[in-house]
């Protein structure tokens, strides 16, 4: 008995561990995985997922018709890029909660100022569940008026940008948190 409570106390503090250190990326199956069962998925958000990890072209007029195709949905969006290692580190966080929550937020990234087979080689690396628009010209950063990477936007339902969060989450449970108060509105 006392093995039994040990084991589920270490495989507990593990998963704790998990959402504040990156650690290694999921594959594209263990994020597809975490969508599955696809109950009542609703079909907007489902055309996201379709897209996992997918580069779209067209920069700031793309980001602009997607978030307007968004309405509706809390979405939250990641400015990130192949070279930024603080891209990286969060990408795992982005992951999993993108993989946890994509049933009621949407999800985009933003590929900025990026060559394009490096851009693809960090989808391919960090499997996301949702696409990343291609800004190779800085325009949606600039829109947004980031002052680096990683930032990452929060609009609400209506389409309002609600806050720019500058620099990388430190843990899952940070991306969670703004979510919830920014995206989501709880506890406003």
């Amino acid at each position: 008995m006392l093995v039994a409570v040990l084991v589920v106390g270490l495989r507990q503090a593990g998963e704790d561990r998990a959402d504040s250190e990156p650690g290694a990326a999921l594959s594209r199956a263990e994020v597809l995985e975490a969508l599955e069962p696809p109950p009542a998925v609703p079909p907007r958000l489902a055309k996201l997922h379709a897209q996992g990890s997918e580069l779209i072209p067209g920069a700031l007029p793309a980001y602009e018709r997607t978030l307007r195709s968004l309405r509706g949905f809390p979405v939250v969006v990641n400015l990130w890029a192949s070279w930024c290692g603080p891209c990286r580190y969060e990408l795992p966080f982005f992951q999993r909660v993108a993989s946890a929550q994509g049933r009621e937020v949407a999800f985009l990234g933003v590929d900025v100022g990026d060559e394009a087979a490096a851009a693809r080689r960090t989808a391919d690396e960090f499997f996301m569940p949702y696409p990343s628009i291609e800004d190779p010209d800085t325009l949606v950063r600039a829109e947004l008026g980031a002052q680096g990477l990683p930032a990452t936007a929060f609009y609400t339902a209506d389409g309002k940008l609600d806050y720019l969060h500058q620099g990388a989450y430190r843990s899952a449970d940070d991306l969670r948190e703004d979510i919830r108060r920014y995206a989501l509105k709880e506890g406003a």
